[in-house]
């Protein structure tokens, strides 16, 4: 667990200083290569004989609804489209598991397309790959370049095989194969979200797991529920689109979604001001990049956006409130805040704490010499 548990060994990974994350990742396209080899260390053992419980599939909190999958990449193929992305997968029986498929995202529409048609969606299930897959996949990128990104992440390429079932996957230390049914639902929870809060009990699709292969002596991945690297898993990917969203009305610094605010609820922008409109023009850019956003802040480049108590010294002494706060009312929220109504809306409040430019010498921080 917590391969990725950190802001620190996210920028390990990529090579950068943990200031300059989102600046690189604004500036990786997905075109790196992916090639196709016959052999995987991940071959090393078949199981045709499919008993899911031989895996340390975790239950976590008091309440869990049963043991579950929180590290699964689920790669699935239909009508030449493939997608990659985590997906959490409850235990259901030796051979079932039953996936949280989420509207309108692409593992949902590619199964809703192939039960429209009455057909099984071919899915291979990874687990313990590349930390550079497993950050790629919970990445919104164009349809079919999870692995792409990956690679171009990697400045290497990826090489993937392929399954029984025709599903092809990187090198991992386990992969389930199987089938998501058009038909079959059952009830899927509760569980833990990021929140922290417990999720809905949901009527989901079952996936049937008809083979296994691991490594011998496998290594299994799994994501702690609203745990560090669930956090950052979730929320690092939407820094680079806010980061150029706001870049487009303004000059953009950088970008973090905070831990306490979920790494998906809150976020903090850091701006160089030109002039007076430039906070407010952020916090809607913010909102427009992240829908899920439910509070932003918009500070100068004198803040440590890394910092909370920076960032509320700058809401202390550079807010007003009639002048400065936004308040967005009925609007889409997320479906993960426990707060937000049963139809998705909420209401969004943007803070504009930047200096006021005509007066920016009254906001100057003491500095003591050298």
């Amino acid at each position: 667990m917590n391969l990725l548990g950190s802001r620190d060994e996210l920028a390990s990974m990529l090579g950068v200083p943990k200031e300059e994350i989102i600046k690189k990742l604004s500036e990786v396209s997905p075109e790196g290569e992916v090639k196709l080899v016959s052999e995987s260390p991940t071959l090393e053992v078949i199981e045709d004989q499919v008993d899911l419980t031989k895996l340390p599939i975790l239950t976590h909190f008091e309440k869990d609804g049963a043991p579950y999958i929180t590290a699964g990449i689920v790669v699935s193929e239909y009508g030449g489209t493939i997608n990659a992305s985590i997906h959490r997968l409850m235990l259901a029986g030796k051979d079932k598991l039953a996936a949280r498929l989420v509207p309108p995202r692409h593992t949902y529409l590619l199964h809703k397309k192939a039960a429209e048609k009455g057909e099984p969606l071919p899915v291979a299930i990874v687990l313990g790959c590349d930390p550079t897959i497993i950050y790629a996949t919970s990445t919104r990128v164009p349809v079919g370049k999870e692995f792409e990104y990956a690679a171009a992440l990697r400045v290497a390429p990826i090489e993937l095989f392929e399954c029984a079932n025709g599903v092809k996957v990187p090198h991992a230390e386990i992969v389930l194969e199987g089938y998501i049914d058009p038909v079959e639902r059952i009830d899927e929870g509760p569980f833990v979200d990021i929140t922290g809060t417990y999720d809905v009990v949901r009527k989901e699709p079952v996936i049937h797991i008809t083979r296994v292969i691991h490594r011998k002596d496998p290594i299994y991945h799994g994501i702690l529920p609203a745990g560090p690297e669930h956090l950052l898993m979730m929320g690092v990917p939407y820094e680079p689109r806010i980061y150029r969203s706001v870049g487009e009305v303004t000059t953009v610094k950088n970008v973090v979604l905070t831990e306490g605010g979920c790494c998906y609820l809150h976020a903090v922008v850091q701006i160089e001001k030109q002039t007076e409109g430039d906070g407010k023009n952020a916090i809607m850019a913010a909102f427009a990049a992240h829908t899920s956003l439910k509070h932003v802040v918009v500070v100068d480049e004198d803040i440590n956006i890394f910092d909370p108590n920076d960032v509320e010294f700058a809401i202390a002494t550079r807010v007003k409130g009639d002048m400065d706060i936004l308040i967005i009312p009925n609007v889409r929220g997320s479906s993960l805040d426990p707060r937000g109504a049963p139809d998705g809306t909420t209401t969004k409040v943007g803070i504009d704490a930047t200096k006021v430019l005509v007066e920016k010498e009254n906001f100057e921080r003491a500095a003591i010499p050298e």
